[in-house]
């Protein structure tokens, strides 16, 4: 079978050893009963997870900052199944960048306003570092976005936010972009893979979080298609 489309995986791999917001993920996955244990034919290997909601690549949704807003469950597939846009500030970004509205609006002029319900991803390069998690978590201090663009993105109405850092925010802050987006009934996307691969417009993105009952945020299985006609 083949497809008009190529799949492009968006999601970095958990294991114990990834970054994390904490510097310490948590992260276990434990083999509870193994093949050379089990009675049955055939034999099963079973395992145990233990892990933070907001692990590896993960959406936050309006509660995890917004009392009584919408819980990763409540969020409608139609607003997590949509158009993507990618804006790349890689070149210039570094530590202490701020995504600005003049970032925006340089997409914008080359490629044409940004759609209602579109997602926008940040490119800044920084998942560069996932693999050197001291380096990646560098003392909370990463590329960011600023207010400005966060308010020109929520004008625009788009549906969600992606960045591939821990957060849009820096703690210095006082995360102004977690408080408008999700204020807005809006979705974050944090730690995002392989933005290499996706071109700056004309993807659609599959953001599929574990469906659980009353969570903040949730680890996804971040999914891209391109067309390849494109």
């Amino acid at each position: 079978m083949t497809f008009a489309y190529t799949i492009i995986d968006l999601t970095h791999t958990l294991d114990e050893n990834i970054p994390s917001w904490n510097g310490d993920c948590g992260f276990q996955c434990e083999t509870t009963l193994d093949y050379s244990d089990c009675t049955t034919d055939p034999k099963f290997r079973t395992q145990q997870l233990t892990m933070r909601a907001g692990m590896g690549t993960h959406m936050d949704a309006p509660a995890h900052c917004i009392p009584g807003e919408a819980t990763i469950e409540q969020i409608p597939l139609p607003q997590l199944c949509v158009p993507c846009i990618v804006i790349d500030v890689s070149a210039v970004s570094h530590e202490r960048y701020n995504v600005s509205r003049q970032d925006i609006e340089q997409f914008e002029n080359k490629y044409g306003a940004i759609a209602k319900g579109t997602f926008v991803m940040i490119k800044t390069g920084w998942e560069r570092f996932w693999h050197t998690p001291e380096k990646y978590h560098n003392d909370y201090l990463f590329p960011s976005v600023s207010v400005e663009a966060t308010e020109l993105l929520i004008n625009r109405g788009v549906c969600g936010l992606g960045v591939d850092t821990l957060s849009p925010d820096r703690p210095e802050s006082g995360y102004p972009v977690h408080q408008l987006f999700l204020g807005k009934g809006k979705y974050l996307v944090e730690n995002a893979a392989n933005l290499d691969s996706l071109p700056a417009q004309g993807s659609f993105i599959l953001i599929l979080p574990m469906k659980i009952r009353g969570a903040t945020e949730a680890p996804i299985r971040l999914v891209a298609l391109v067309d390849q006609a494109g």
